[in-house]
């Protein structure tokens, strides 16, 4: 029994409308697989020019010999090209061969549409019937560009000091950059970068981090050394930057492709401190404190609440002075004037000796003491909203987690009264002491 002709009607819209879906889909993977293909030739011709280049320099007395090697890497390329690019043409002809699938149901069911209900009912019903047929909500699969082969060679310039027999192993083709990024993590003014190497066979001894505004020419330095994560810092919020890295092999000198760059940035104000408080001198971007010998004592507070619950705050000693057991690092629920340490009410902080603090209470585990280059950070979530059933006056539970120089404690804290977002402090009794926040 044929379906009732509204029905196929409504039936055919629906279709169309899922075709028409569908050759998006499609497009947007044609994109993908052209921005893939590109890679590959943009990296494959500019790994010729490299090698072309850095041989024909050399051809003064190696000449014959060079180009034979030459020929040889330059037949490597090759072949890795058409060997990775193979799979992406197969895939654009089944993605083209999608589109003209879907562009002809498309002209099909437009055409059955247009003739309405009555005698086109058989129009209709075929048309339904073929598009029932064709799987319409089935998409190939586009790699991503990092998982695409980016050619690149390296090479040494020393050749010209290398026998003979060492020639014929000058140069090597690699089909992808030893290392890549990882992870863009935001944080208030800043970027945390993670980076691994996807190359087993290749020893790095060192990295090379660089970043960009990515309406710059030119990248920019930030880290060298052996780590694989680096938080790059005076990121100014709702900008995009590109950041790139590369690697230098265990007992070489030249640094290996840069990977494939990535973009990111951070939505998130900055932290500053508050400018103008005798007694501290602040950094150009105020998110650096520095205590001076001014006689003048209290606590410097965050220009505005900017940490939230759930957020890491992060502090990093550049310097240190005198320590003093009233010295303070922490967070606060308010700006109190008149205290000279957050060691008071409303407030959790640590001491440069490791004393921890909360709600003006020295508790009974201690971190280590803060010693130049150490890191402090806060990790706070909310617990309870409400009223509390215990009597320690508070109608706002926070957990906090204070970590310092690998080690940590965790604890409750009650406030008053709640609030969405915190104070940061810091307070130190001698000159010398400067904290950055991030």
């Amino acid at each position: 029994m044929e379906p009732e002709p509204e029905l196929l009607l409504q039936e055919a819209r629906e279709n169309v409308e899922a075709a028409q879906s569908y050759r998006r889909e499609l497009g947007q993977r044609l994109q993908g697989l052209r921005e893939a293909r590109r890679q590959i030739k943009e990296s494959a011709s500019q790994t010729r020019d490299v090698l072309k280049q850095h041989f024909n320099d050399l051809k003064g007395t190696l000449e014959k010999l060079l180009d034979e090697r030459l020929v040889t890497l330059l037949q490597e390329v090759d072949t890795i090209e058409q060997e990775t690019i193979k799979p992406l043409d197969d895939c654009q002809k089944l993605i083209e061969h999608g589109v003209n699938t879907a562009e002809d149901l498309v002209r099909e069911g437009e055409i059955a549409i247009l003739g309405g209900v009555g005698e086109q009912n058989e129009k209709l019903w075929s048309f339904t019937k073929k598009a029932s047929h064709i799987q319409l909500d089935s998409l190939p699969e586009v790699p991503l560009l990092v998982d695409v082969p980016c050619l690149s060679a390296q090479l040494d310039d020393s050749i010209l000091n290398i026998v003979k027999d060492h020639i014929f192993n000058h140069g090597t083709v690699a089909s992808r950059p030893p290392v890549q990024i990882e992870e863009l993590i935001e944080k208030p003014g800043g970027i945390i970068v993670r980076w691994c190497k996807v190359d087993d066979d290749f020893t790095a001894q060192d990295y090379r981090l660089q970043f960009r505004k990515c309406t710059s020419n030119h990248f920019e330095d930030v880290y060298v050394g052996s780590e694989t994560e680096f938080i790059v810092l005076h990121i100014d919020p709702n900008v995009d930057y590109q950041f790139r890295v590369c690697a230098r092999g265990d007992g070489r000198q030249e640094w290996s492709p840069w990977s494939i760059p990535q973009i990111g940035h951070s939505t998130l104000v900055p932290h500053e401190w508050t400018a103008g408080f005798e007694g501290y001198s602040l950094s150009s971007r105020r998110n650096i404190a520095l205590r001076n010998d001014s006689e003048s004592l209290g606590v410097l507070y965050s220009s505005a609440p900017t940490y939230f619950c759930g957020q890491t705050l992060t502090f990093r000693v550049e310097t240190v002075g005198q320590p003093d057991r009233r010295d303070s690092i922490g967070v606060c629920a308010e700006k109190q004037n008149g205290y000279d340490s957050l060691q008071r009410d409303q407030a959790v902080c640590i001491s440069t000796n490791g004393a921890v603090f909360v709600n003006g209470k020295e508790m009974t585990n201690q971190l280590p003491a803060v010693t130049s280059g150490s890191t402090v950070t806060f990790d706070i979530e909310a617990v309870t909203l409400g009223t509390t059933n215990n009597n320690e006056g508070g109608n706002f539970k926070l957990r906090v987690t204070i970590s310092s120089n690998n080690r940590e404690v965790v604890f409750d804290w009650l406030l008053d009264q709640s609030c969405g977002s915190l104070y940061f402090g810091c307070s130190f009794f001698y000159p010398g002491w400067k904290v950055l926040v991030f």
